[in-house]
């Protein structure tokens, strides 16, 4: 119990002072700016698209999260942009920094331990993202209602919470990932380029190479070929695996607590519209239902990368 003890209040002094640097620090600034103008351009197209539309919309303030205006993505697509470049920005130099100043021996030489150490400091950089995050939500809520004039429902409120909530979980994914490089390699500048890398590949590469190892494994049948339609199996694949990357999961959960006509994700059988009116909304339950898969799968990635990386440490030597 003493030692569990000890291992929590480590966890806490590590996580206040990490928060205080990270909130106070000149990075943490520069990201927030770069998310705040970059969200601020696209919510004015969406604000200025939605005040030309005469058609009544009950779910007003969800539709600022999702209008996509040209040339300017939706505010959800440019979130799920910037998120992992503030994550990265936060995590990769977490570890591998007290390494190059030398001070981990002595921090460790204090009554803090590996794992208090480990955790407080991620504790403080998620914390850090949630609060970001937290004002840029309220930020949307406000402008939505000078702007509208209209008061946003209790339904409106609970999904745009939702998205609140998984969009943290989708920074906890890369934060876990750049703490962990920052581990491995004792460079930082190494750690965050190998980060960024992971990031583009997944994000830019990886929804392209999907598709071609989709045929690889299932040939696209002549038949439906013939009749201009895809394979169902190759179309199977391809959205397996373009879900190994956090971007494709953080999007499907938004599409479907964002829009609440999303009936699912993948393919749509006629079995599962029967009994149907298109275009009305689904009850909030069942759109977190839908979205509950691909939040599972953020926060499952979240621990295995922090694990691996709390392995890694626990068994590295600490030199003075």
């Amino acid at each position: 119990m003493r030692r569990e003890g000890s291992a929590f209040q480590g966890a806490g002094a590590v996580f206040i002072k990490e928060l205080s640097d990270n909130i106070s620090s000149v990075r943490m600034l520069m990201l927030e700016l770069l998310v705040v103008l970059t969200a601020l351009a696209a919510l004015y197209e969406a604000i200025t698209a939605l005040r030309q539309s005469t058609a009544e919309d009950p779910f007003l303030l969800l539709r600022l999260f999702t209008v996509d205006q040209p040339p300017l993505p939706s505010f959800v697509a440019i979130l799920g942009f910037l998120i992992p470049l503030m994550a990265i920005g936060l995590g990769f130099d977490l570890i591998n920094s007290e390494h190059n100043r030398r001070t981990l021996s002595r921090i460790l030489a204090q009554p803090i331990y590996r794992d208090a150490l480990l955790l407080g400091k991620y504790l403080a950089g998620l914390a850090t993202i949630a609060i970001s995050l937290t004002a840029l939500w309220l930020m949307v809520i406000g402008l939505g209602l000078i702007f509208l004039g209209v008061p946003p429902g209790g339904e409106e409120i609970a999904r745009s919470l939702v998205f609140l909530v998984i969009a943290i979980f989708y920074a906890g994914v890369w934060l876990s990932l750049a703490m962990l490089l920052s581990i491995v390699f004792r460079s930082p500048a190494t750690a965050a380029l190998v980060a960024l890398g992971i990031w583009l590949f997944l994000t830019v590469l990886w929804p392209m190479l999907a598709p071609a190892f989709a045929q690889a494994i299932v040939p696209p049948d002549p038949r439906y070929a013939a009749l201009g339609i895809d394979t169902p199996g190759t179309v199977i694949w391809t959205q397996l695996l373009q879900r190994f990357s956090p971007n494709d999961l953080f999007g499907e959960a938004m599409l479907a607590v964002l829009s609440p006509t999303t009936r699912t994700l993948g393919p749509v059988f006629l079995d599962q519209l029967r009994g149907a009116v298109m275009g009305a909304p689904l009850p909030f339950a069942q759109s977190v239902m839908i979205a509950w898969p691909q939040t599972v799968g953020l926060i499952a990635c979240t621990i295995v990368l922090f694990v691996a990386g709390y392995v890694l440490f626990q068994r590295q030597e600490v030199r003075a």
